[in-house]
């Protein structure tokens, strides 16, 4: 649970936001109870759920504490438990796995009991397959109905009612009047129709978690960055292990070579390299250390790049080079990274059309439904029907009103969309992003690793001069080290077939970069004087110095694929987070607009600049500082080579080199929401075909249950045809 001071309430009184777990949510119903219970309190702001995490956050003021909102949620039927920044939140799909699994099982298997009984078999061979079905279908049909009948029990008990109420009623009365039918020896028992009900409900409750689940991985693999803790340096020089929830601002860490930082601080003793690409996306290390100046640092012959802000560093930081000291001045949710996730957490709040549909659908459903069943049973009782045959006909009209087909049409559609790009090195990370991306028309792409390689490489006419004795001293060097321009060369020189010199007394210094010895003569690799940008400088001796330029090369095929976006619509334009300079030259080739030195919060506000003026955003990133944008974008795609936070942040991730997967990802989207909204029209006209059929007498139970699962099956038929693949639709843009 977060909790941190942001303006006043209007009484002089700071607010803080309070982050509960509200593990019952699982419906668009449930976010307006919820933040409806909680808006209702005294001192509160806001509430506002975050369906995909099944948390909400509250926005309050002094008045008002945590016990105040478990207590109002328990009165709407909601447990609620604070939720503490990195803990993990329970799979929604992990309990909804037994049930259908059950409800499959017993369903195939009364299926085949009641063939018999279709085929016209009597009297006690009748009565022995539906006792047999009873057996399978009864605690088949307890078991696998517990997430909704807890859910509907939970509403009932604080007076109030949502989607499971008018499920679990027709679900119970259809199993007590069957089993009331086999008790008596009667024609008839709907155990089937029943089990495959709760088939195709758990069915699409549980393709709809699997992508919650994907979605929310983000910001744990965000917050897992940072060490578990630091060693610290007391004031008597002796040292310990301090937890990361036990470190406080002014302890001295001691950050050992290949660690990374578990709090933002100032270097107070020692210099060393640091990997910051994944918060700010500069490709090369920074040189940092204690009591660095200006002038220090602009005469650093290191290869790699240098940042005035020597002393800074920031949590979740890779050492790359040597131990330092650094005093820390932000611990726990007040570092860098913990507001990279709160920014992320925040941006990832449910933004489909589809949600707000579901909500308002959601609202009418249980009172509609509970309303024409009850004027059904009392027509029918009025004439003259008797009880039975109005008991059968209000719960016909229960099962055949039931959502099936309307909750399937958008998860089977992503789930078979997501199979087709899957194919093609594609992977769809949220579902529901699909629609959102179907949607776009503005795209904003990061540079480094994203619209290049992210491997620099050596430009050919630097190397082509090398004599065979230069580049074999080159190659010699460049492999004692892991800096990007090192691996960059000692590639290139390998690939040419040369084989490296034998050096002695190799070192690779801090800030002056590779030195050694050949045959006798000092031979070093490093950072030109003059700032050339991404290169390197070779010297042999009092030979002149051999200057070697790099480029990170834009990834293959990006003019068809930039060209394929404007042909959707869709316009294009850099983001990153690079140096002005290197991202100048990127948008020069590729002809788009730039913005480079961009910060993670710098791309979320230009990302929510263009929302306000109306575009609908594409965000294309590979860092931990993209990590931010990906999520506050309408829909975000990272590349297979991004860092951790990149991959789960994105709501898709290609894995090849080409670009091309991004028109093609699109195309497949805007096809996926023409069969959603196919799927929509079918499911509502089944409603308006059976619905009054249903009323009129003229359908059983076990045809309700029929008709229903047709309706499902024909959503699944139309969302199947999505299964062909995005095959050659990338290049046909305009018809999309």
């Amino acid at each position: 649970m977060a909790s941190v001071a942001q303006g006043t309430d209007g009484t002089g009184g700071d607010l803080a936001h309070s982050m509960l777990a509200v593990p019952a949510m699982h419906c668009a119903a449930c976010i307006s109870k919820v933040e409806g219970a909680l808006c209702k309190l005294d001192g509160v702001e806001s509430a506002r759920v975050n369906l995909t995490a099944r948390q909400v956050e509250v926005v309050h003021g002094p008045s008002v504490s945590v016990p105040d909102f478990i207590a109002a949620l328990a009165l709407v039927g909601y447990e609620a438990q604070p939720r503490y920044q990195g803990e993990e939140v329970a799979s929604a799909v992990k309990p909804l796995l037994g049930p259908l699994a059950v409800a499959a099982f017993a369903c195939m298997n009364v299926m085949l009991l009641s063939v018999s009984v279709w085929s016209g078999a009597d009297g006690s061979t009748r009565t022995l397959f539906h006792w047999l079905s009873a057996g399978i279908g009864v605690p088949a049909i307890l078991y696998s109905g517990r997430p909704f009948f807890s859910s509907a029990v939970r509403a009932l008990r604080h007076f109030t009612t949502n989607m499971d109420v008018p499920i679990s009623i027709g679900v119970l009365l259809a199993t007590c009047l069957s089993f009331y039918e086999t008790v008596t020896g009667g024609a008839e028992a709907w155990f089937d129709g029943t089990l495959m009900l709760l088939l195709f409900l758990l069915a699409g409750r549980a393709l709809d978690a699997m992508m919650r689940d994907r979605a929310r991985a983000g910001v744990d693999a965000l917050l897992r960055q940072a060490p578990g803790g630091a060693m610290i340096v007391a004031s008597d020089g002796t040292t310990g292990w301090v937890a990361s929830d036990g470190l406080r601002p002014g302890m001295v860490m001691r950050v050992a070579a290949g660690e990374r930082l578990a709090a933002d601080g100032v270097i107070v003793a020692g210099r060393s390299r640091f990997d910051q690409s994944l918060l700010t996306g500069e490709s090369a290390p920074v040189h940092l250390g204690a009591h660095m100046v200006p002038d220090e640092i602009a005469g650093d012959d290191m290869v790699g790049s240098v940042s005035p802000a020597a002393a800074f560093v920031l949590a979740g930081t890779l050492n790359l080079e040597n131990p330092v000291d650094v005093r820390a001045t932000a611990t726990g949710t007040n570092t860098a990274l913990a507001e990279i996730a709160r920014l992320m957490e925040a941006a990832g709040q449910g933004r489909s059309t589809y949600v707000r549909i579901a909500d308002r659908a959601s609202r009418l459903y249980a009172p509609v439904v509970h309303t024409l069943a009850g004027l059904s049973f009392a027509g029918w009782m009025l004439a003259g029907a008797g009880i039975y045959k109005s008991l059968v006909i209000a719960i016909s009209v229960l099962i055949i009103t039931c959502p099936c087909a309307l909750g399937l049409a958008v998860p089977v559609a992503q789930v078979v969309a997501a199979g087709a790009l899957l194919k093609r090195g594609i992977l769809v990370k949220d579902g529901s992003a699909l629609e959102r991306l179907a949607d776009v028309n503005r795209a904003l792409l990061d540079k480094t690793g994203t619209l290049t390689m992210g491997r620099p490489v050596p430009d050919p006419a630097s190397i082509a001069a090398f004599d065979d004795e230069t580049a074999a001293v080159a190659l010699g060097l460049a492999s004692h080290s892991r800096h990007p321009l090192s691996l960059g060369l000692a590639r290139a020189l390998a690939a040419r077939g040369v084989h490296a010199a034998d050096l002695t007394d190799v070192v690779e210094v801090s800030g002056r970069g590779l030195e050694g010895r050949w045959n006798g003569v000092p031979v070093s690799l490093g950072r030109p004087r003059g700032g050339e940008g991404m290169a390197t400088a070779l010297s042999i001796g009092n030979a002149p110095v051999r200057l070697v330029r790099f480029a990170d090369r834009l990834r293959p095929d990006y003019r068809q694929a930039l060209d394929g976006l404007q042909a959707m619509g869709i316009e294009c334009s850099i983001l990153s987070g690079d140096s002005i300079g290197a991202v100048a030259e990127v948008a020069r080739e590729t002809g788009l607009t730039a913005q480079g030195a961009a910060l993670p919060a710098d791309k979320q506000e230009a990302i929510t600049r263009l929302q306000g003026a109306g575009q609908r955003v594409l965000m294309v990133g590979d860092g931990l500082n993209d990590g931010p944008a990906l999520a506050a974008a309408n829909a975000s795609i990272a590349p297979g080579t991004a860092s951790d936070v990149g991959l789960q942040a994105a709501d898709f991730v290609f894995t090849g080199d080409s670009l091309l997967a991004l028109p093609r990802a699109v195309a497949v989207a805007r096809s996926t929401m023409r069969v959603v909204r196919q799927n929509f029209v079918m499911a509502i006209g089944y409603n308006l075909l059976a619905v009054p059929l249903a009323v009129a007498g003229l359908v059983t139970p076990l045809f309700a249950a029929a008709a229903m699962s047709t309706s499902s099956l024909l959503v699944i038929g139309n969302s199947l045809r999505l299964a062909r693949g995005p095959r050659d639709r990338a290049q046909k843009g305009k018809a999309a």
